[in-house]
């Protein structure tokens, strides 16, 4: 199979049969989604961007209002409260193995637009959900259609914009799914408070609705083998029965074929060290993002006397963090990945990325000693929210550059954020289960310490590993560029 058809989406060298029947030159077609005009290259990244900031909008939205969850539903037990709100990450997870080869395999905008609307309608389904077993059950079914846009956008950024380029683009995109969980839980606590919890689902239903009247009419496939073989079509229908392309040509095992690319993120991730390092520091940095959505309602309604309204305005800490470091990516990202590869003859490497990973690096751990050790001595409440909005910095940080890294050095760009994606869920839906446990034997201070101290062994000695030796370890195996 060719390596290189998603990140490069253009380098058809390995598949002579293709390239022999290319109607046009590739690299100068106006079809290649890289030669789009800005406009219509923007326009459907913005697109994707707002797909993917309502699945961790949804997911996050009834975070302030557990309390009045527990109340609907007569929940007394803390871990199965946690579990309605954190129970979506682990379709989450399966749909984020699932659904990046099947883009692939078939192409990114159908798929984008068929998880859009059964992501709204799943939620619907939780708005007047009569029992917890059924609230929990389509909170779980939600979650599968919700991982689509997210851990398919990462591919959207490769097939539009060349390395260069990219890190504008992946700043708006991971900017969605990041800030829906701080959105969410403001707009979720009041609308809990005046309204009720099934307004939030409801919200979620719409918002996923007027998402669909912009894109529908607006997205375009960006996926460079399923463009190329409609090119072909055009030019010789017999012949582009033949092609053989990842894009879901006609294959002769489709079962086979689709067993390839189904796996192939579970592959990246425990075959790739590289893949699997910088994925288990991902999702450490996320299981902890989500254990602040569980304790946030909890902690400032029992040391504040917040109400569920005032507590989703706590979430608001973390989005100033991440919109500033948004600002500060996007400027400096590219510089810094140019200015390097000016130093090595005009050659880009994706290790270039790692610099900006490593200075992210640094805030987490201050982050968590500052929120931890504030909350601890009970210091007006706006200590506790800066911590956060460090956090909140140091995240976006180190989220973006990973990303990067993972587009330019990953022949399947899309499964190598599925496979990231994956471990992301699976924290997340842990953390909060025991939480508030740990909370509670540790206080707020030593948990988090403890959680610093993990942050600074898991996000600072491999990236610079990685910076000086990351090239001879991806030499060393197929599955990278």
């Amino acid at each position: 199979m060719p390596h290189d058809l998603e990140g490069k989406g253009n380098n058809m060298n390995d598949q002579k049969s293709v390239s022999d029947m290319a109607p046009d030159d590739w690299e100068c077609s106006k079809e290649n989604p890289r030669n789009w005009t800005t406009a219509k290259k923007w326009t459907t990244m913005s697109v994707v961007s707002l797909y993917a900031l309502l699945a961790p909008l949804g997911s996050s939205m009834m975070a302030p209002a557990l309390l009045q969850v527990s109340t609907r539903y007569d929940i007394t037990n803390d871990t199965i409260l946690a579990m309605t709100l954190s129970i979506f990450l682990l379709s989450f997870a399966l749909g984020s193995l699932t659904l990046p080869p099947l883009s692939e395999m078939y192409g990114r905008k159908w798929l984008l637009h068929l998880s859009n609307i059964a992501f709204a309608v799943f939620n619907l389904v939780c708005a007047f959900a009569p029992t917890t077993g059924t609230l929990i059950a389509f909170r779980l079914l939600s979650g599968y259609p919700g991982a689509g846009p997210v851990s398919i956008g990462g591919g959207c950024v490769a097939d539009l914009f060349r390395e260069e380029e990219r890190a504008s683009a992946m700043a708006l995109y991971t900017l969605g799914p990041l800030v829906g969980p701080v959105i969410g839980p403001v707009i979720g606590g009041y609308v809990a408070e005046e309204l009720s919890v099934k307004y939030v689902f409801i919200i979620v239903s719409a918002a996923c609705g007027v998402a669909a009247l912009v894109g529908l009419p607006l997205l375009r496939e960006t996926y460079a083998p399923v463009l190329r073989r409609r090119l072909f079509e055009k030019a010789d229908p017999e012949k582009a029965s033949a092609v053989s392309t990842s894009s879901g040509a006609v294959i002769e095992n489709k079962w086979g074929y689709l067993w390839t690319n189904m796996t192939r993120p579970a592959t990246l991730l425990f075959t790739s060290l590289i893949c699997f390092a910088l994925s288990l520091y991902m999702a450490f940095l996320y299981g902890i993002y989500y254990l602040m959505f569980a304790v946030f309602a909890s902690f400032f309604r029992d040391t504040y006397g917040f109400s569920a309204g005032q507590g989703g305005l706590c979430y608001l800490g973390l989005g100033v963090g991440f919109f500033a470091s948004t600002a500060v990516s996007s400027r400096f990202g590219d510089q810094v990945y140019n200015m390097l590869c000016a130093r090595n003859g005009g050659v880009g490497k994706p290790e270039f990325r790692i610099p900006s990973l490593i200075f992210g690096s640094f805030f987490i751990p201050i982050s968590l000693f500052w929120y931890g050790w504030s909350a601890e001595a009970k210091m007006h409440w706006i200590m506790p929210i800066i911590g956060t909005g460090i956090f909140g910095f140091g995240l976006m940080l180190t989220f973006l550059p990973i990303q990067l890294y993972l587009v330019d050095a990953f022949h399947y760009a899309a499964s190598a954020f599925g496979a990231g994606a994956v471990f992301r869920c699976l924290c997340g839906f842990a953390f909060p289960l025991f939480g508030k446990q740990m909370y509670d034997v540790l206080g707020m201070g030593i948990g988090n310490t403890l959680l610093g101290v993990l942050a600074i062994v898991l996000g600072i000695p491999f990236p610079v590993y990685l910076y000086f030796y990351g090239e001879g370890i991806r030499k060393r195996s197929n599955l990278h560029r």
